[in-house]
């Protein structure tokens, strides 16, 4: 008997995050018996794990700007009509090669918007099928604010419209749903939590506690964090401690260039490394952003940390999860738009003092829960 397909559509507009959980999920599912296709939308990632699924890239697409008002292709041009129609056939030839059985979409339809174009086509043709497959939106903990009611309504009849259910990757006694999407109600029969989705791939702990660890994601943004962390090294009590400043993969050249520039004696200055989880599971201290992979990689490592939400924008996700991380204790928090060499300092040392962060009463089966679901919504549809 074959194995069950899944087609798992993910668009990374910014940072990697996005497609880093879904790689996390791609390999969960895939060893529990659904063979997956991953398809990329956004820029490739060097050594990406996907274990044995199958990974497809689309031609790529990013934001334009922090606040994601125009996609442009990988040389900077903003897309246009003609390339949204090439790529949304590529799509649908994807869908029609591999016959999937579940079709699964980060984020969408409670964000990506700008790729409606694409991914309606594609629900419009699954759900004509003569045996639609089972439709699943993967979404995160925590929703960006939403200003216009019309775009919620806009979420709302999507789901209703298209999905059968929705995992929601996160634990509701730290945040739950409709804190970020109120009318989430509404469709309450079709809401799963998973709890948190943690990579584990990380190596033991070696407890040399020898180095700290500054690092900004794996996307483009976080230049400012990163010199901020250079120029607060001297003042904290981890002066003697071997600094790796981690740049993410896509921060552009010349920022790249001006922080590898600014670094002194004891200060290492890279882009992001492969084994992050095993630098942060031996530091100090960690210095990071506060996205749901990054977090989830602090929890897994129990190190002490000091966060800076990222918040330009109209970006809330990263300052509400860390104020409830925070809550827990054991974490550091500095607005970003009061971050000074000084302050950070201040808070490094502060971490020095402190325990390293505790997961305990916090579901962290992410990955091994939806795997469990697909698996049973499979056998379900027969």
């Amino acid at each position: 008997m074959s194995r069950p397909r899944l087609l798992f559509y993910v668009q990374h507009l910014l940072g990697i995050g996005h497609l880093r959980r879904a790689a996390t999920l791609t390999r969960a599912i895939q060893a529990a018996g659904v063979d997956v296709t991953l398809v990329s939308g956004g820029s490739p990632i060097p050594g990406l794990n996907v274990g044995d699924a199958e990974l497809v890239q689309l031609p790529p697409t990013r934001a334009g700007d922090p606040n994601f008002n125009a996609l442009v292709d990988e040389a900077g041009r903003e897309v246009d009509d003609e390339w949204r129609r090439r790529r949304t056939e590529m799509l649908l030839d994807t869908w029609r090669q591999r016959q999937p059985q579940v079709l699964m979409f980060e984020m969408f339809p409670f964000g990506r918007r700008q790729m409606r174009f694409e991914i309606i086509p594609l629900l419009q043709t699954a759900k004509a099928e003569p045996r639609p497959p089972v439709v699943l939106s993967s979404v995160r903990d925590v929703l960006v604010a939403k200003r216009k009611p019309e775009r919620l309504e806009e979420m709302l009849e999507t789901v209703e419209g298209y999905f059968d259910h929705v995992v929601i990757h996160g634990d509701p006694n730290l945040i739950r749903f409709d804190e970020t999407f109120p009318p989430a109600r509404r469709i309450a029969d079709k809401l799963s939590y998973t709890g948190y989705v943690i990579d584990g791939e990380g190596k033991p702990k070696a407890n040399g506690r020898d180095s700290v660890v500054v690092s900004a994601g794996s996307g483009a943004v976080g230049a400012d964090l990163l010199r901020a962390a250079i120029a607060a090294r001297p003042m904290t009590r981890a002066r003697d401690a071997t600094w790796h400043i981690l740049a993410g993969i896509t921060m552009r050249d010349e920022d790249f260039g001006g922080i590898l520039g600014s670094a002194g004696p004891g200060i290492q200055v890279e882009r992001a490394r492969s084994d992050f989880q095993a630098l942060l599971n031996d530091c100090r201290v960690s210095i990071s952003q506060a996205g749901y992979n990054t977090m989830m990689d602090i929890v897994q490592a129990g190190c002490r940390a000091v966060v800076v939400p990222y918040a330009s924008g109209e970006e809330t996700e990263q300052t509400l999860r860390a104020h409830r991380l925070a809550e827990k204790g054991a974490l550091h928090i500095v607005e970003e738009a009061a971050l000074t060499p000084t302050k950070l300092a201040a808070a490094v040392d502060a971490a020095l003092l402190g325990d390293g962060f505790s997961a305990d009463g916090i579901d962290t089966s992410g990955a091994e829960t939806t795997a469990d679901l697909v698996r049973n919504w499979v056998g379900r549809a027969g």
